[in-house]
């Protein structure tokens, strides 16, 4: 925000920058400012910075702002919606659990939805308990892109999520066969100029002892505090308290152990994870930056999540 209220001139791509970068720190209303701002300085949106405004309403939860900004595109401004803007308006729907609402879009969409849409969809539906139209969607997926990996995994996490562990059984079996294989969630930190990465349960790191003693640590800190496991994010067949102690070995957690280890009270906790933060880890890192009074950004697949006192940047719009 610094470089660009220094500029001298400004151009769509600047502004446009500015607002995806507040939209994918879930600074929506500011994003939101940023666009009326670019509009009163009589710089006209493109379709890319109607791109840039509506994952900014969908990250902050601002679903009605969202859709006048979608409306306006070609009434105020004769530009024909893509399926990219449409895929921005079904997360928003997902994200806020108007997943009817989010079905009810796609199926009047001009055009045919695409794998990214459907897959958008599944998790709202996973999010939001309509486990039975997820798992639809998903067979629906599998049948028409047979060789894509998350399609199998989605449906793997239904059946787990509904405990049919018979039917998640085969649906590994059928990846295993076709040589399809799960991305592993892993977490970076750097330290000192030297990058560490975590896999949930790894031993490898040189320290993973003393880490691990520290995530001990954590969990015994959390639950002092009153945090409680979200064991349904455990997609395994294991009873509640193994269900626990497999959440505690989530990579995030381990690469925030070992920062917590070897930096000083107060110092920043930066983490990059190549997947999205489960609802559990986002849940306890909350906890932990309060009970260890840091601030913890973790960068995932899809934003930054900025952990302070206690909250997150995404006021829970994950």
């Amino acid at each position: 925000m610094a470089v660009f209220q220094g500029m001298k001139e400004r151009t769509i791509v600047s502004w446009t920058s500015v607002i995806d970068a507040l939209a994918m720190e879930g600074r929506g209303k500011e994003a939101v400012a940023v666009f009326e701002e670019m509009k009163t300085a009589g710089v006209r949106p493109d379709d890319v910075a109607f791109i840039g405004v509506l994952t900014a309403c969908s990250h902050a939860g601002m679903v009605d702002e969202g859709y006048g900004y979608f409306e306006s595109m070609r009434m105020a401004y004769g530009i024909d919606p893509k399926i990219e803007h449409y895929g921005c308006m079904v997360d928003m729907f997902g994200r806020a659990g108007m997943v009817e609402r989010a079905m009810e879009f796609v199926h009047k969409m001009p055009m045919k939805p695409n794998p990214i849409i459907w897959r958008t969809l599944v998790a709202a539906c996973r999010a939001h308990g309509r486990l039975e139209l997820g798992e639809t969607i998903t067979r629906n997926l599998l049948n028409e892109y047979p060789a894509h990996e998350a399609n199998y995994v989605m449906l793997s996490n239904v059946y787990a999520l509904t405990r049919r562990w018979k039917e998640k059984s085969e649906i590994r079996r059928e990846m295993s066969k076709r040589g399809i294989k799960k991305v592993p969630g892993c977490s970076l930190v750097e330290l000192d100029g030297e990058v560490h990465e975590f896999i949930a349960g790894d031993e490898s790191h040189p320290q993973w002892k003393e880490i691990y003693m520290m995530v001990e640590e954590m969990a015994r800190e959390l639950r002092r505090a009153g945090h409680i496991s979200a064991t349904s994010e455990v997609l395994l067949d294991l009873d509640e308290e193994d269900k626990e102690v497999a959440l505690q070995w989530h990579s995030e957690k381990l690469a925030i152990a070992f920062v917590l280890l070897r930096t000083p009270p107060g110092t920043q906790v930066r983490v990059v994870k190549n997947l999205r933060v489960c609802s559990d880890c986002h849940a306890a890192i909350k906890c932990i930056s309060l009970v260890y009074n840091r601030e913890i950004i973790v960068r995932d697949r899809s934003r930054f999540h900025r952990f302070k006192n206690g909250s997150c940047s995404c006021n829970d719009f994950w």
